[in-house]
C-alpha cells in the first residue's frame, strides 16, 4: 500500500478547433491553453490525436502528424507538464472517428480482422518512437474508452472475450524496447463494469497494461436515481477504484483515475465546485491512486455544431481560456493536497462480488447504480466504515485476503 500524493492533471480539448486541432497543429493556440492549463497547478495533460489523422490507409502512418505529436510534447514541456498521449481515436464526445479503410465498403473489425490488428500495433509503436525521447513523456493509453465500438453502437465490431484480450495483449506489447519510466494502459467506459454479456470484462482493466484506469460519470444513472450532490454520487469514482482493485492480482496495482468530470445534464453551474471537490476528497480516501485526471481542460466552443449540451461545458476552462469556478477549486484542491499529502486509512472490510471460475461478475448490473452490490457498499461507506470490494475467489482465500489487508467480509462487518 502507498500513499504517495497522486498526480492531478487534465484531459486536454484544444480551445481552438476542439480536436480537429489535430489536422493542423496551430503551436501558439496549444502554448496559450497549456499556460493556462498550468496556471491551475496541473502537472500533466492527456492528449487524443485523431485515428484517421494518423493512420488514414492501412499501411500508411503520416510523418506529418507524428511530428505535430512531438510538437505538442516539446509545448507542453514548455510549462513543466508532462504528456500522455492516446493513440486510436477512436470515440470521443459521443462521436467516432475511424479511418475509411475499416468501415462502409470495406467493412472491417478493429478487434478481429488481424490485418487491422496488425495495423493498429505498427501505429501504437510508432506513436511511442515519436516521443519516447521526450523528458515529459509520461506513456500511452491504446485509445480512448474503444469498447464503445461494442453494443449499443450502431456501427459495432463485435468480439468475443478472447479476441478482445488478443486484441488488448497485441496492442499493449507494441511498444519496442520499452522505457519502464513510461506506462503503457488501455481505458473503457463503465459498461465494462456495469453491463452483462460486455466482451471487455473487469479482469482486463484490471491485470492488462501497466495499471488500471477507471472512468467515472454519474450521467451513468447515478445522479438520476440519487441526486446529482448525493454520496453515491460524489464517491462514485472512489466506488469504481475499489471496484477495480477487487479484480487485480496484485494487490499494490496503481489506479489511475483517468476521466471524471462535472456534467451539466446533472449538475447547475453553481454545484459544480462542490462536486468536483467532494468526489476529489473521496477519491483521495483510496491508496496506490496514480492521478487524478479531470474532464476536461477546455469547453467545447458553441460553434461547433452537434454535440451534446453538455460538451460544451465540462471545462475547467472556457475557450478564452479564462477559469470557471469548477476550474478555481480544482486548483485549490492540488494546492491543498500538495500541502497536506492525504493518509487513507486502510479499508480492513470487504464486500463481496460473486464470480465464476473465470473471475466474471455472475452479475455486472448489480455493481452499478442500482444494484445491489453498489448500493450495499455506499451504505456501509456512509455509516463510516472504510470498505473495499474483494471477488469471491479472493473472499475464499487467507492469502488473497491478507495481501489485501481485508480482515473482515461483509457478513462478518455485520454481524
Amino acid at each position: 500500500m502507498t500513499t504517495t500524493v497522486p498526480r492531478f492533471g487534465v484531459n486536454y480539448t484544444p480551445s481552438k478547433d476542439w480536436m480537429f486541432q489535430w489536422m493542423a497543429v496551430e503551436p501558439d493556440a496549444v502554448r496559450a491553453d497549456f499556460a493556462a492549463i498550468a496556471g491551475l497547478g496541473a502537472d500533466h495533460v492527456r492528449v487524443f490525436p485523431l485515428w484517421p489523422v494518423l493512420q488514414p490507409n492501412r499501411t500508411l502512418i503520416r510523418q506529418r502528424a507524428l511530428d505535430d505529436i512531438a510538437l505538442v510534447a516539446d509545448i507542453a514541456a514548455e510549462f513543466e507538464l508532462d504528456i500522455a498521449v492516446d493513440v486510436i481515436q477512436g470515440h470521443m464526445s459521443g462521436f467516432d472517428f475511424v479511418p475509411a479503410w475499416l468501415v462502409n465498403w470495406h467493412n472491417g473489425n478493429m478487434f478481429t480482422d488481424q490485418l487491422a490488428v496488425q495495423a493498429q500495433a505498427a501505429l501504437v509503436a510508432a506513436v511511442y518512437d515519436a516521443v519516447r525521447d521526450k523528458p515529459n513523456f509520461l506513456g500511452l493509453t491504446l485509445g480512448n474508452e474503444l469498447n464503445q465500438f461494442q453494443l449499443p453502437n450502431p456501427a459495432a465490431m463485435p468480439a468475443t472475450t478472447e479476441q478482445v484480450s488478443h486484441w488488448l495483449t497485441t496492442l499493449l506489447t507494441a511498444p519496442r524496447d520499452r522505457d519502464p519510466r513510461h506506462v503503457v494502459t488501455h481505458s473503457e467506459n463503465d459498461h465494462l463494469w456495469y453491463r452483462d454479456a460486455h466482451p471487455f470484462v473487469p479482469t482486463h482493466a484490471s491485470r492488462l497494461g501497466d495499471m488500471t484506469t477507471v472512468h467515472s460519470w454519474i450521467f451513468n444513472g447515478t445522479a438520476a436515481r440519487y441526486g446529482a450532490l448525493s454520496p453515491q454520487s460524489v464517491r462514485h469514482a472512489e466506488w469504481m477504484i475499489e471496484l477495480s482493485k477487487a479484480f487485480a492480482t496484485d494487490p499494490a496495482r496503481k489506479v489511475w483515475l483517468q476521466e471524471v468530470g462535472a456534467p451539466s445534464m446533472n449538475l447547475a453551474e453553481a454545484e459544480m465546485p462542490e462536486f468536483c471537490a467532494r468526489t476529489v476528497e473521496a477519491a483521495l480516501t483510496t491508496t496506490d491512486l496514480f492521478a487524478i485526471t479531470w474532464w476536461c481542460s477546455h469547453d467545447v466552443s458553441r460553434s461547433l455544431g452537434d454535440y451534446k449540451d453538455l460538451e460544451y461545458s465540462l471545462g475547467l476552462l472556457d475557450t478564452e481560456n479564462r477559469v470557471k469556478p469548477v476550474g478555481r477549486r480544482f486548483a485549490e484542491l492540488i494546492a491543498e493536497t500538495r500541502r497536506s499529502a492525504p493518509s487513507p486509512t486502510p479499508r480492513t472490510v470487504g464486500v463481496v462480488v460473486e464470480v465464476d471460475e473465470n473471475d466474471l461478475p455472475l452479475s455486472r448490473v448489480a455493481l452499478g447504480p442500482g444494484g445491489a452490490t453498489f448500493e450495499r457498499w455506499h451504505e456501509l461507506r456512509e455509516q463510516g466504515v472504510d470498505v473495499a470490494v474483494v471477488t469471491s475467489t479472493a473472499a475464499s482465500s487467507r492469502a488473497a485476503l491478507e495481501g489485501r489487508g481485508i480482515r473482515l467480509l461483509d457478513h462478518e462487518a455485520l454481524a
